[in-house]
């Protein structure tokens, strides 16, 4: 990609991230263009919709936590534990940009499309959800475990628990110690039950 395209490119993405922050009310894609510095024909060139300029932030994100994990030299519960802290911050850094992303598609069936956003997160989570359900004797739980991670990890949820007077560490905590019990819990419902 030429340097000039390159750069518009960054600086609609960056454009969309904060005026989703900021913004109570829809977002389009000539006001982006407008904050970015760009034409709205330039903007369209590099994104169909607002939308896409959306999951191309949602991937940036995914890439630094994607990143973050690969550079983890801890294994199991504390590397998962750690990329979910990272997350956290994530979420935090970027605010209401990240609460703006939903679907009407469910998780496991973008995941299981490759949907180009949601794959560095799951590339950053992959191995240590593994290692995790390993070292926690439950086998290896697959999409799942990444489905569990994602609905409780949920940005909107994130800045709830920030906005109810959590900590970001006390939030991440008990998030962490959720996914636990929730990775538990599943693999639990799999085993026979004794009568």
């Amino acid at each position: 990609m030429r340097s000039d395209t390159e750069r518009n490119r960054r600086h609609l993405i960056k454009a969309a991230a904060r005026l989703f922050e900021n913004s109570p009310t829809p977002v389009s894609l000539a006001e982006i263009a407008k904050h970015a510095e760009v034409s709205t024909a330039t903007a369209y060139r590099h994104f169909p919709s607002v939308e896409e300029v959306l999951h191309a932030f949602r991937a940036q994100v995914g890439t630094q936590l994607r990143d973050f994990s690969a550079r983890q030299t801890s294994r199991g519960m504390a590397r998962l534990d750690a990329v979910s802290r990272h997350w956290v911050s994530l979420v935090l850094e970027h605010g209401g940009a990240m609460a703006q992303m939903r679907s009407h598609r469910g998780y496991l069936e973008r995941l299981r499309e490759n949907t180009g956003y949601l794959t560095p997160q799951a590339e950053a989570l992959a191995e240590p959800l593994r290692q995790t359900t390993r070292e926690l004797g439950l086998g290896d739980l697959g999409d799942e475990a990444l489905w569990l991670w994602n609905a409780l990890f949920d940005p909107r949820d994130i800045l709830d628990l920030i906005k109810s007077g959590h900590t970001e560490d006390e939030a991440a905590t008990r998030l962490v110690a959720a996914l636990r019990g929730a990775l538990i819990g599943w693999s639990a419902a799999d085993q026979p039950q004794r009568s």
